[in-house]
């Protein structure tokens, strides 16, 4: 009663509301300073991990450098020797390389596809600084040893699928490098057509023919349009006469596989009917022809690392 007559109950109301605003803005105030310790928090957890992928880029780049520095030292190098070699001086080759024995996983046979395409890290690890020449050679089988005392790169006309494997000695198959079994082997031109069949590199039978394919369009006469027309037709008869006796000749002889060489232009319309095929400038006679395009066919690349 004395307090509401000297008006000290409505300060003390107003005493207690401040209080209690007062706690108001101190729970408010704890929870910023909690915010604002977790926002802390989380800006050092964001400053570390940023730091560590700053670190983690720097290592990067200075392995890429490397890397580079190690290529352009490569691409200075160049092979010991280049060669291309068929018959005699290549089956001495392939001897040598059966004849490498080592201890269980010494030797490394590896297809390298295409020189677009990275190395293996097998093969970039054994390789080294030949890394670049390895490449340059693709497509080639990679042969060497866990001495060094073997680094040679062979091309050979029919590329293995990819693979690579350590072993105590090569991989070397005879039949990627030379004519085994029964094999069917044509040339096949815009004018010239002849095909063989083979027993292990020795031809048993031959065919072929040469049709008369315009070559040059004369100034008078009809119009180069015609020509055309005339030459195409003319190319289509004779192709359509090739096709028929590749076929019969390897429907008689039952082969292995069956390899056709020819131009450019005309090579795709008979491929289908090949197991490999490769381009030729042969030409001539058609048994000329044969014989050229045979001889080139069988021939294998060898780089020496």
């Amino acid at each position: 009663m004395i307090d509401e007559l000297l008006g000290r109950a409505e300060l003390k109301n107003r005493i207690e509301e401040l209080e209690d605003e007062k706690h108001h803005l101190q729970r408010q105030l704890e929870a910023e300073s909690e915010r604002r310790a977790d926002a802390v928090s989380d800006r050092q957890t964001a400053e570390k991990r940023v730091n560590q992928l700053e670190d983690k880029i720097t290592e990067l780049e200075d392995r890429l450098d490397r890397q580079q520095a190690a290529d352009n030292a490569g691409t200075d190098r160049t092979p010991r020797g280049t060669d291309t070699v068929r018959g005699d001086r290549l089956a001495e080759i392939l001897q040598r390389l059966r004849s490498v024995e080592t201890g269980p996983e010494g030797a490394l046979t590896a297809v390298i596809e295409d020189e677009d395409l990275p190395l293996s890290r097998t093969v970039k690890s054994t390789a080294a600084d030949c890394g670049p020449l390895i490449r340059q050679a693709a497509p080639a089988i990679y042969y060497t040893d866990d001495a060094g005392l073997v680094s040679v790169a062979l091309r050979p006309p029919i590329m293995p699928e990819a693979f690579s494997e350590w072993a105590d000695s090569f991989r070397v198959d005879e039949s990627w490098f030379r004519p085994t079994g029964t094999l069917v082997f044509a040339v096949v031109r815009a004018d010239v057509f002849a095909v063989g069949v083979y027993e292990n590199g020795t031809r048993r039978s031959d065919d072929g023919f040469k049709s008369d394919v315009k070559s040059d369009h004369s100034k008078g006469g009809f119009s180069q349009g015609r020509f055309e027309r005339i030459r195409n037709e003319q190319i289509d008869d004779h192709l359509d006469d090739a096709r028929e006796l590749l076929t019969e000749t390897v429907d008689e002889a039952d082969p292995d596989r069956v390899i056709l060489t020819g131009g450019k232009s005309v090579l795709p319309e008979l491929a289908e009917l090949a197991d490999h095929t490769a381009t030729t400038d042969a030409g001539g006679k058609p048994l000329d022809a044969l014989e050229h395009a045979f001889a080139d066919f069988w021939s294998t690349r060898v780089v020496t690392l």
